[in-house]
């Protein structure tokens, strides 16, 4: 899809065409700069430092502005793996409650659900680990359902029944919550702007630099690379499957160590 094409490009690929688009945009801009201060009077220096004020406030809005657009969606996925896990093993504990034979059968499909969802986060971007993780979560949920099924047959009236039903809906729900988390992104069209905007700046910058006759490249290094550094901090908050930081799966494993010893 063509909104996600920045999204598939490998992320240390988007940090080094970042990097070096800022330097040459701060390199194009000196030298443009040094060509016009002859031609430039005080008044139009002065303009030029406003209208350079201007883009770096913006720059600096925009990055605050995507830092906490990514960071909202990371902490989503966050506390949606804490729910999962609770849920699942809120659904374990109501499956004891059933009679013989959907307490035994429904508590191993459980745990090996809690099994399954490890394999979906582990597959990371391969389309086809991905898609028999899918497959194995959409059978455990039919097999698991026509258990609840069963046992509200047998007594439509049960409390145990609908308590197993209603944590096992929840456990559900979040699965299709968590799938929708994985793929709710910050819009594409706000890190080309992202882009653009840190381009322009770099290149103000050095435009200044060559109105002044003299720049420390040092510092135009530092600068672009730290405006980079923090863009694919960003991207990669937003990339929940891989990357440098990612959703901590703990709370479901410790939930398989505590399923496998309660049900070896």
């Amino acid at each position: 899809m063509s909104e996600e094409i920045f999204y598939r490009i490998d992320l240390w690929i988007l940090f080094a065409a970042l990097l070096v688009c800022l330097l040459g945009a701060a390199e194009i801009g000196f030298l443009l700069g040094r060509r016009a201060r002859l031609d430039i009077d005080e008044q139009t220096r002065s303009q030029m430092s406003t209208i350079q004020a201007a883009v770096l406030g913006m720059l600096a809005l925009l990055l605050g502005f995507t830092f906490s657009m990514s960071t909202q969606r990371y902490e989503i996925r966050k506390q949606l793996v804490l729910e999962e896990s609770n849920a699942i093993g809120t659904t374990f504990l109501r499956a004891q409650l059933l009679p013989e034979p959907q307490r035994r059968d429904a508590s191993e499909l459980l745990r090996r659900y809690v099994d399954i969802r490890l394999e979906f986060y582990r597959a990371g971007i391969d389309p086809v680990m991905l898609r028999q993780a899918n497959d194995k979560t959409e059978r455990a949920h039919r097999d698991l359902w026509s258990h609840a099924v069963a046992v509200g047959e047998k007594d439509p009236r049960a409390v145990t029944a609908g308590l197993f039903i209603q944590s096992l809906n929840e456990m559900i729900d979040l699965h299709a919550k968590r799938m929708a988390a994985l793929e709710n992104h910050v819009p594409e069209v706000v890190f080309i702007l992202l882009y653009l905007v840190s381009i322009m700046a770099l290149g103000m910058l050095g435009y200044g630099c060559g109105l002044g006759g003299r720049r420390s490249l040092l510092m135009a290094m530092t600068t672009a690379f730290l405006i980079a550094l923090v863009i694919l901090i960003i991207a990669d908050l937003d990339r929940p499957r891989r990357g440098l930081v990612q959703v901590s799966q703990q709370r479901l494993i410790d939930l398989q160590e505590s399923l496998r010893k309660a049900f070896p």
